[in-house]
């Protein structure tokens, strides 16, 4: 489907025919869309409390009115229909109200985490053809106008700027207001809702197309499986405009299901756990690193957070050693996650046995997700050997947004989306992530998987957290270097390689270097930038050996 606003690039995402037919007779795509159903919700639980972020209370009834003035009022500023809008807003519940406005208006949101700057958000205006940007006065420390004006001077198509809190010279969010009778009605269920971006942890991001039929569905079912209804009370601690507090099932399977949004401001256990005590949390996501943060402070704290009911780990693998002391420490439901903001998810289910919980990161969403996993030359591999996986399914994307070198390199012919990540798929149909095609060294031939190092490290009672990179050797071609994150005593790397040694591993698999660091880099979204670490390895091996 193609938005009718005059566009170079229209925005499609667009399956076969014979794929469309198929996902309906499912009953995954009912020709839902975003604002449909919170209309719905708006009549049939308007007392409930639906957002809750700072000194705000909006009830379903309250966060639809906010939606549907904001939506107006964007409307009388001038924009139109299909319109693009980048949206870059921290979590408060004004992202909320801006979002569910701009599918009210029909406008397109694009969504920008709080730590992009200028690079970025100019990439994704240009790419996208954005002619509105979305921000706060400023969040955290950082003063957004500053931002907005360097891009309204970068970026000549960028006409219009809302700010939340103070706008100075640009237009404030909390003044906006137009007829309502302007608004047009809902929009065709397969048409693109709005443009997510990718998951990459450099780099500039291409954008995701995703359709309201699609990713409705993507969350709908994921309630299912993670015991999300009317009763749950759902935190976002992760930034709010990545895929996986949004949809799995995030605050959007939240509104969905009828159920309370709760923001946190901050993702550290000292900003949500008294919101987890005082508005008695059952489900949260997180990934790894702040998993194991938590359960340490768990342990610790004086807040109540015996309401927690279940904990999904996701956004990047959390080994299994990690996965017992997370469970150790926060006594409630481990599920873990395993997904992408291009389509395929994947969840532990709440009924799954122990060790698949520990050891997997769960089985896709949909029985028609299909799932290949394939040798370097895409053929299929038995189950349980590690390949390549390519998944293609009814909320799994065809392409990216005007992209077509990405789109060659990341689609097969057939429809197929190559994910990057290499995995063992066991009998039951569980995954077991064995990293990204790029995160196993070739060291003299031989293939270590950088997660499985990580995963041994981390039994040591001494490791709090590890990441395990490639660095460039004359002879072996590439050797490996562990950078730890020492706990209360830090250990001797000789200790360390001892210990990876005496756990019955080849020899070839113990770290040749070990770098104690305070903490990694890390990307807007938490993630461990692998990328950036090499390259400050690199950068230090290489200015050592040429001061010698």
């Amino acid at each position: 489907m193609t938005d009718a606003s005059p566009h170079t690039v229209p925005l499609r995402q667009t399956w076969p025919d014979d794929f469309v037919a198929r996902y309906r007779a499912a009953g995954h795509w009912r020709g839902e869309t975003f604002p449909g159903f919170l209309r719905t919700r708006a009549r049939d639980c308007a007392d409930a409390v639906a957002v809750v972020g700072g000194d705000t209370r909006w009830t379903y009834a309250q966060l639809w009115a906010q939606a549907e003035r904001i939506a107006a009022g964007l409307l009388a500023q001038g924009l139109a229909p299909g319109d693009r809008v980048v949206v870059q807003l921290g979590n408060i519940p004004e992202f909320i109200a801006v979002v569910c406005a701009l599918f009210r208006a029909q406008l397109v949101p694009v969504y920008a985490l709080p730590a992009h700057r200028l690079t970025e958000v100019a990439h994704f205006a240009r790419k996208s053809e954005a002619s509105a940007y979305v921000c706060a006065e400023r969040y955290e420390t950082f003063d957004y106008r500053t931002l907005a004006r360097d891009l309204q001077a970068d970026v000549p198509a960028m006409h219009h700027v809302f700010v939340v809190g103070d706008a100075a010279e640009f237009v404030s969010i909390d003044t906006l207001d137009g007829p309502r009778d302007a608004l047009p009605g809902d929009p065709d269920p397969q048409s693109v809702a709005f443009l997510q971006i990718s998951g990459g942890s450099t780099g500039l991001s291409k954008l995701i197309p995703r359709t309201h039929d699609d990713y409705i569905y993507s969350f709908r079912a994921s309630n299912d499986l993670c015991g999300i209804d009317a009763d749950s009370v759902y935190m976002v601690a992760l930034p709010a405009a990545h895929n996986f507090p949004m949809s799995s099932p995030g605050f959007f399977g939240a509104l969905y299901a009828g159920a309370r949004v709760v923001l946190s401001p901050g993702p550290g256990p000292d900003a949500a756990f008294p919101l987890i005590a005082r508005e008695r949390v059952t489900c949260v996501g997180l990934v790894p690193p702040l998993a194991l943060l938590w359960a340490d402070a768990a342990g610790k704290t004086t807040h109540d957070l015996s309401s927690l009911q279940v904990l999904q780990v996701g956004g990047a693998k959390l080994v299994p050693e990690a996965a017992r002391r997370v469970v150790a420490g926060l006594g409630c439901r481990l599920q873990q996650v395993f997904g992408m903001a291009e389509g395929l998810v994947n969840y532990t289910r709440l009924d799954d046995a122990d060790d698949l919980v520990l050891t997997t990161q769960g089985r896709p969403i949909s029985a028609d997700d299909e799932v290949l996993v394939v040798d370097d030359h895409g053929a299929p591999v038995a189950d349980g050997e590690v390949g390549h996986l390519l998944a293609r399914g009814p909320y799994t994307i065809r392409g990216y947004h005007n992209d077509d070198a990405a789109n060659a390199r990341s689609f097969t012919d057939d429809g197929f989306y190559r994910t990057g990540d290499m995995v063992q798929r066991l009998s039951s149909g569980h995954l077991v992530v064995q990293g990204r095609a790029t995160d196993h060294i070739n060291r003299a031939g031989e293939k270590i998987s950088a997660e499985e190092i990580e995963d041994h490290l981390l039994a040591h009672p001494q490791v709090f957290d590890v990441a395990v990179v490639s660095i460039p050797d004359e002879f072996l071609g590439e050797r490996s270097c562990a950078f730890v994150i020492p706990g209360d005593e830090k250990p001797r790397p000789a200790e360390l390689k001892a210990w990876v040694r005496g756990r019955g591993l080849a020899a070839f698999k113990v770290p040749d270097q070990i770098v104690f660091v305070d903490a990694f880099g890390t990307t807007a979204v938490g993630k461990i930038s692998r990328r950036e670490l090499r390259a400050q390895l690199r950068a230090r091996f290489l200015a050592e050996r040429q001061a010698e």
